[in-house]
């Protein structure tokens, strides 16, 4: 019951991940159908439902587009957990300023990058050029907002059950 479901509108636009129990919910309702089963089953006394893993509105719900919001988990999901000088992956990851602070750097999209312990420390209070350091890639805002929070939504792209519904708006993630 801890399996992710994907939510898409009637349009097939995505809207949320969901678990299990909050789907079949859905379905019994009449306010979703299933677009994409999984492997097995749930089983009540009268009746025996395949698991769900993406599921479609049977109506449309009008949302305003929302903004997608700079935060420490969505950089790092952004740089795809990895340090962007060395290309060191894990979980000992921290932001760093390109242009430090002090130096009238701010704290904003295209001055933050995912960056390891030893190559902030080394890095210090300078510019990347001053520390003798290059950028794996140069960092940039995301071009598309989904509906999900960002993390989720990176991690949802690695599903392979989501991939054809999500494929389209990854786009702003090739950058990778």
């Amino acid at each position: 019951m801890d399996t992710s479901v994907l939510v898409l509108n009637q349009n097939y636009e995505p809207l949320n991940i969901t678990n299990v129990r909050r789907a079949v919910v859905l379905l019994c309702m009449g306010k979703a159908e299933v677009v994409k089963d999984d492997t097995g089953y749930i089983r009540s006394i009268e009746q025996s439902f395949r698991i769900p893993s993406v599921v479609r509105l049977v109506y449309f719900v009008k949302r305003p587009v929302p903004e997608l919001k700079l935060s420490r988990k969505s950089v790092l999901a952004r740089d795809d957990y990895t340090c962007q000088y060395c290309g060191e992956k894990g979980s000992n990851l921290t932001l760093d300023h390109i242009i430090p602070r002090d130096r009238g750097g701010k704290t904003e999209w295209e001055n933050l990058a995912c960056c390891c312990l030893k190559c902030n420390n080394k890095k210090a209070n300078r510019t990347p050029q001053e520390a003798r350091m290059q950028l794996c890639r140069p960092p940039r805002k995301p071009k598309y907002v989904p509906y999900i929070s960002f993390p989720k939504f990176v991690a949802a792209t690695r599903n392979d059950d989501f991939h054809e519904f999500l494929s389209p708006y990854v786009k702003s993630l090739e950058h990778r």
